[in-house]
């Protein structure tokens, strides 16, 4: 059977699963749309947020990314797994007792202030509007190569299949759906690795596979050899940090707070019965998650590892004058046809020369005219790496159904944040709010459509990679969500208009730092500086300057409530309550 006519079938037969969940877990009433009427049980909550939070950056981009920046690339995971524990520890809890449907809603009631409410929202759906573009990235991505249909066209279908069960079933439906998202997409990505690790190094499991040697007898450990194949070539060593320290601090950092302030994670919590159950789903969603972030690092660089060896020559690691070159291998004109992957033949030998032009000087003598790669998108590594390997059509056709299953899992969850802000904190909450509970679930669906469009359409213009987009909705959680909610549990004294200042000033001053070097909605040209080390402020990136953000969003909150009158006393004693454990629990 064809990679095609296999792709299709499993593809669709995952569609056809998730849709009728949707359809069996009808959401009935707001309480079902946005919360799941708190009953779902805490492994199962743990399981979904493991979909929920692994998303295409996570299956697709990080391992990309891993790929291609070695070492640097380990930030991600300590930065998204750190602030998942944070999460745990220091909100999770808290914001179930609260018992509020919404983030948005939490700091309108904790601070006071229907002003603080919808600034509140204007921070969720930027950060999510733009963690959203990611996932649509992805889902592009995987439609063009592995079913033959236009980028375009895969954002349209990935936008219809989430339209259908996260209209029709809500949070109830999503939850239900992100169960078998999980249990898709993890099968997905660990069986390709298991095979590839056993094909470089003989152990069944990546995680050790990684840290092994090569089958090939030589004795030589995986990192040392790819190590050598990359200097060889004038890049870098894989293992080497290239990413300034204060860069490392500051994106491992905007990372972690950024998770722990990210709305549609906030939201899972919210599902459970009791506060101990929302503690308890952490733990398990710590589980779940932490299968496929401890096999990404050995994905990512055996992925790379099987693109030098395969398109540059045989023996890599020795340019010696004597070498057995490749001819252009099958998988990379299948990836050429995405426009994701392209090489430019300068010296007309029908072979792939792949290097740092600035580091290898020897090129020349070796018959190489430049850098004929022209076009490397980092996303595509995860979802090549099996066609890279030579891999049965079954682990391919399987790859390309679980990156589909983790980029709509996220998406769902972003977009039923996105919607219950807009339905629940803006109509509900400020301009209509005598509207009846059906009338609500009415305008909560149609808010999720509208989500889905504005979601779709960027999505076709993509900013950058998915994983680095998705940084940047880490950063303005971290500079906006994040702060006012930890103030909101943890200090008394905060009050509605250091809330807003804060807010307002995080979000700002990240958002102006990301366009002066990104551009308008991240749209090339409209920069006013280029995108480089010598251009930052102090040196830090873009992606970085979330931690930026909230440090000032703390100061600005702290000036502004101490110069302000102190909140009232039943605001004062709410916070005490939260806090306070629940002996029934």
């Amino acid at each position: 059977m064809s990679l095609k006519v296999l792709t299709f079938l499993v593809v669709g037969a995952t569609f056809a699963l998730y849709i009728y969940i949707a359809i069996r877990s009808k959401a009935k009433n707001t309480g079902d749309f946005y919360i799941a009427s708190k009953g779902v049980h805490p492994v199962l909550n743990g399981m979904a947020t493991g979909a929920d939070w692994m998303s295409a950056a996570s299956f697709i981009g990080m391992a990309g990314l891993i790929a291609f920046l070695g070492y640097d690339g380990s930030v991600y995971l300590m930065g998204w797994t750190g602030g998942y524990c944070l999460l745990a520890m220091l909100l999770a809890p808290y914001l179930r007792k609260f018992g509020k449907f919404t983030v948005s809603e939490f700091i309108g009631e904790r601070y006071y202030s229907n002003t603080a409410r919808m600034v509140g929202v204007i921070c969720l759906v930027t950060a999510s509007v733009t963690y959203v573009i990611g996932q649509m990235t992805g889902i592009g991505v995987v439609f063009s190569r592995f079913l033959d249909v236009s980028y375009a066209n895969g954002i349209y279908i990935g936008m219809t299949i989430v339209f259908i069960y996260a209209v029709f079933g809500g949070m109830k439906g999503v939850t239900n759906t992100q169960v078998a998202q999980y249990c898709v997409l993890i099968f997905a990505y660990t069986v390709p690795a298991i095979f590839i690790s056993l094909t470089l190094t003989g152990t069944p499991i990546p995680q050790l596979g990684l840290g092994g040697t090569m089958a090939d007898g030589s004795g030589t450990f995986l990192l040392d050899k790819l190590d050598t194949i990359l200097v060889n070539l004038g890049f870098a060593a894989y293992t080497a940090q290239k990413m300034s320290t204060l860069n490392v601090l500051f994106l491992t950092m905007s990372l972690m707070i950024g998770t722990a302030g990210l709305p549609h994670v906030i939201m899972r919590f919210f599902t459970v019965p009791k506060v101990k159950d929302a503690r308890s789903s952490a733990g398990w969603a710590l589980v779940f998650i932490a299968v496929l972030y401890t096999t990404a690092p050995a994905v990512g660089a055996m992925a790379r590892m099987n693109l030098m060896q395969t398109i540059q020559h045989g023996e890599v690691g020795s340019i010696d004058g004597n070498i057995e070159y490749a001819k252009v291998p099958s998988w990379f004109k299948s990836w050429e046809k995405t426009g994701l992957l392209k090489f430019e033949d300068k010296n007309g030998d029908g072979r792939i020369q792949y290097y740092d032009e600035k580091g290898l000087k020897n090129a020349e003598s070796y018959g190489w005219k430049g850098n004929e790669m022209v076009t490397v998108n980092r996303d595509i590594m995860v979802l090549a790496n099996p066609e890279i390997a030579g891999l049965p059509n079954w682990v391919i056709a399987l790859t390309a159904a679980g990156g589909i299953a983790a980029a709509l899992s996220t998406a769902a969850g972003l977009l039923l944040a996105i919607a219950s802000a807009i339905s629940h904190d803006v109509l509900k909450g400020w301009l209509m709010p005598n509207i009846s509970d059906q009338q609500e679930l009415k305008y909560s669906r149609v808010a999720i459509g509208g989500a889905i469009i504005v979601a779709g359409y960027l999505g076709l213009n993509p900013p950058g990679f998915a994983a680095q987009t998705v940084a940047l909705a880490f950063g303005l959680a971290a500079s906006s969500i994040f702060p006012a909610i930890m103030m909101g549990i943890f200090s008394k004294r905060v009050n509605d208009k250091g809330a807003i200042a804060g807010m307002l000033v995080g979000l700002g001053s990240t958002l102006i730092y990301i366009f002066i070097y990104l551009g308008w909605f991240f749209i090339k040209g409209t920069n006013m500086l280029p995108n480089t080390p010598d251009n930052w402020l102090f040196g830090i990136n873009p992606q970085s300057f979330g931690t930026i953000g909230a440090i000032l969003n703390f100061i600005a909150a702290y000036a502004v409530s101490n110069l302000t009158a102190e909140p009232p006393e039943k605001i004062q004693k709410l916070v005490e309550d939260i806090r306070v454990p629940i002996k029934a629990d």
